[in-house]
């Protein structure tokens, strides 16, 4: 089990190789990321999170130098307006189909999938994108995968040091190893929120072509060696 650094009533903290968890009431995740020239910071969580995400970078003695947001929906954006005070300079990145949705810009691209419904809260935030996360380029060690089906634009995050896939909400393992296709009916909030099921299920195959060695959801614990159950979660999708 990765060594928990730190908990609070609702806020865990754990450490696994370069990559440090905070969840926000046992469900809502981010990740700091080290990097050679200090953290990245993948998505903010919600309502209270930011100081939880400064305390732990400065018990790391790290400062963060950019956030990075694996899509626009509320529980991933929630505290960027309050990092971005906090930390003057820092880069923001996001893909640029997702920086509309952040803009609150709900205008679908022609190419999309008629019929497909934004759901999930987009609050938007005031905090614009100083740059955009680009399938095939790297963010320091993490390459950018899209990861379309949630939102439009999701992306997933691969650190090529150790293989770590930090998955936004693509996969989640609440309940257990699900895609943003089909969740568990204890906790169905991710399918509930995604766009486009079909793409989301293709989303997770080409994620599990990867053969992570773990993976690192948006909700849910971190999971090692789990390709066998990314394989289970895409069989239940496809049945569904």
């Amino acid at each position: 089990m990765p060594p928990t650094i730190a908990t609070t009533a609702v806020t865990r903290i754990t450490r696994i190789t370069r990559i440090t968890r905070i969840t926000r009431f046992g469900f809502v995740n981010a990740y700091l990321v080290e990097e050679d020239d200090g953290l990245t910071l993948v998505d903010t969580t919600i309502a209270g999170g930011a100081r939880s995400i400064l305390g732990t970078a400065r018990r790391m003695g790290r400062p963060i130098v950019r956030i990075a947001l694996t899509h626009a929906h509320g529980d991933h954006i929630g505290q960027l307006d309050a990092l971005a005070a906090e930390l003057p300079g820092v880069e923001v990145l996001i893909s640029e189909r997702d920086a509309r949705l952040l803009a609150k810009d709900m205008t679908p691209d022609p190419d999309e999938p008629a019929g497909a419904k934004l759901r999930g809260g987009y609050p938007g935030a005031t905090t614009r994108p100083t740059g955009f996360l680009v399938a095939g380029e790297r963010v320091g060690s993490l390459e950018v995968i899209p990861a379309p089906g949630h939102t439009p634009g999701h992306v997933a995050l691969l650190d090529t040091r150790d293989g770590t896939l930090i998955a936004g909400d693509a996969y989640s393992t609440l309940g257990g190893v699900a895609t943003a296709a089909r969740s568990p009916r204890r906790f169905p909030l991710v399918s509930m929120a995604t766009w486009h099921a079909p793409t989301a299920l293709q989303t997770a195959r080409a994620l599990r072509d990867l053969r992570p060695d773990r993976l690192a959801p948006g909700h849910g614990a971190i999971v090692e060696h789990p390709v066998e159950r990314m394989d289970e979660a895409i069989r239940r999708a496809e049945r569904s």
